[in-house]
């Protein structure tokens, strides 16, 4: 009996690791090796380096000092604005996995195909999960974008 049992919990313990070592719990919405850097980047949009942010749809590349490390991508929305990290979301870091805007329409992924619709974020073609985003803060009256994580 007593081996019966033992057997049983050591059963159920290894099920257990091996459930939580294949979940991505730590990351709401990204691989395990998603690369984690701390994220502060502050815009004025009333200079002409950001001008296309102005209008829903546009967007612009930020490669300054803390923009993660391959960079992010703004985009003005209709509610406000989306930033989005550069990496793949649903792969491993590479030299062919930063992510690029094209047809001004939607984010590519140029290792393997994978799609994401640039207002959004939603996945379109290849990959299941969206592109990681930051949190940002808007102030109105000076026309400050705050980017931070």
């Amino acid at each position: 009996m007593k081996r019966n049992f033992s057997s049983l919990l050591l059963t159920i313990i290894l099920i257990f690791s091996l459930l939580n070592m294949h979940s991505c719990t730590d990351r709401q919405e990204t691989v395990r090796c998603f690369p984690e850097t701390p994220i502060n980047v502050v815009l004025n949009l009333n200079l002409p380096a950001y001008f296309n942010l102005q209008t829903v749809g546009d967007w612009i590349y930020v490669n300054e000092q803390q923009s993660g490390t391959r960079g992010l991508i703004v985009v003005r929305t209709t509610t406000g604005y989306k930033v989005y990290d550069r990496n793949a979301p649903h792969i491993c870091p590479d030299g062919n996995t930063t992510l690029s805007v094209q047809d001004n329409i939607k984010i590519t992924c140029p290792k393997d195909g994978a799609e994401w619709i640039l207002l959004t974020g939603e996945p379109t073609k290849v990959a299941t999960v969206p592109p990681k985003t930051y949190p940002y803060s808007y102030d109105r009256n000076s026309n400050i974008l705050s980017v931070y994580y």
